[in-house]
């Protein structure tokens, strides 16, 4: 895919880690100009409090081949991304592809019932996986729907099928609504985006070996099938590239406008595009979740990759 987006600008709204990283460094590989943005900057860590930083993301962008451009931004604040935009205009003149990745995996509440949840952590999670979302969209659609063929991902986690299916109840209500109202989010982009040309779709990764989940299991990306703590379905994770590579394949796609509005995953554009994770392989990890891991039938994450 290298150079298939020269010429193209991305923002990447939520950059620092995990999926948005993965994403900011292949569409920087594939020649684009990237915004990447977050709270974490060497100078300043976020409430996350972690190591990675946006000006980490932007060099690895920038390395890949691409040109990586870092800039701290709260997307809870519609000043910030106000003035976000307008550099983006100021500067480049364009926008083509807006990717947002802003969830608050740091929120997690896990395995309570709604009354036993902690209340702020769950409005928190609402104002940063739904109303930065939308504050972004906001302000950056006006600029990119100026061009024909302008694309907006919505990550999420699950697919619609997955969401209609099943109530994600070991994360709770707070994370469940945020999901699932990316899809209805990226619905109403597309529908909005139609008539100038746009194209606006709900990503989903599968198991995503990000940062913090590698270090959850005491892994590394290098030896990351030896942890001794994961469980089986461990075995089904994806690096943050598959997701990236994903969303190349999306903005590199003439036919782009095919998926408009649709909920897709990884594992699902892998097959129709062909790309692979880093390992060579094409992990499908919501087939394997609903067919074997959440049924409780037999099958093995090697079947599915």
């Amino acid at each position: 895919m290298t150079g298939q987006l020269h010429g193209k600008v991305a923002l990447v709204a939520g950059a620092t880690r995990g999926a948005g990283r993965g994403i900011a460094v292949e569409l920087g590989a594939a020649g684009a100009t990237v915004y990447g943005t977050g709270r974490s900057t060497r100078a300043q860590r976020s409430d996350y409090d972690r190591p990675e930083t946006i000006e980490d993301t932007a060099e690895l962008v920038t390395a890949a081949g691409g040109t990586g451009i870092a800039v701290q931004v709260d997307h809870t604040d519609p000043d910030q991304v106000r003035e976000l935009i307008r550099r983006i205009e100021d500067e480049q003149g364009r926008l083509d592809v807006l990717v947002n990745d802003l969830g608050g995996e740091h929120l997690m509440d896990w395995n309570k019932l709604i009354w036993e949840l902690d209340l702020q952590k769950g409005l928190q999670r609402l104002r940063v996986g739904i109303e930065a979302h939308m504050i972004t969209a906001h302000f950056a659609l006006g600029l990119l729907s100026r061009r024909p063929g302008g694309l907006v991902v919505e990550l999420t986690d699950g697919t619609a099928e997955v969401h209609e299916q099943y109530y994600r109840s070991d994360c709770g209500a707070f994370f469940d609504i945020a999901k699932t109202s990316m899809h209805r989010l990226a619905r109403a982009e597309g529908e909005e985006l139609r008539e100038f040309g746009g194209t606006a779709v709900s990503l989903t990764p599968g198991w995503l070996r990000s940062e913090m989940m590698l270090e959850h299991f005491g892994v590394t990306e290098e030896n990351w099938r030896e942890s001794a703590t994961a469980p089986e379905g461990f075995g089904i994770a994806e690096s943050p590239a598959y997701i990236g590579r994903a969303v190349v394949a999306l903005a590199a796609d003439p036919d782009v406008a095919r998926w408009n509005t649709q909920s897709l995953s990884s594992g699902f554009l892998a097959k129709t595009y062909g790309f692979t994770d880093t390992d060579g392989s094409q992990p499908d990890a919501w087939r394997y979740i609903q067919e074997v891991e959440w049924p409780g039938n037999p099958g093995s994450p090697d079947d599915y990759r």
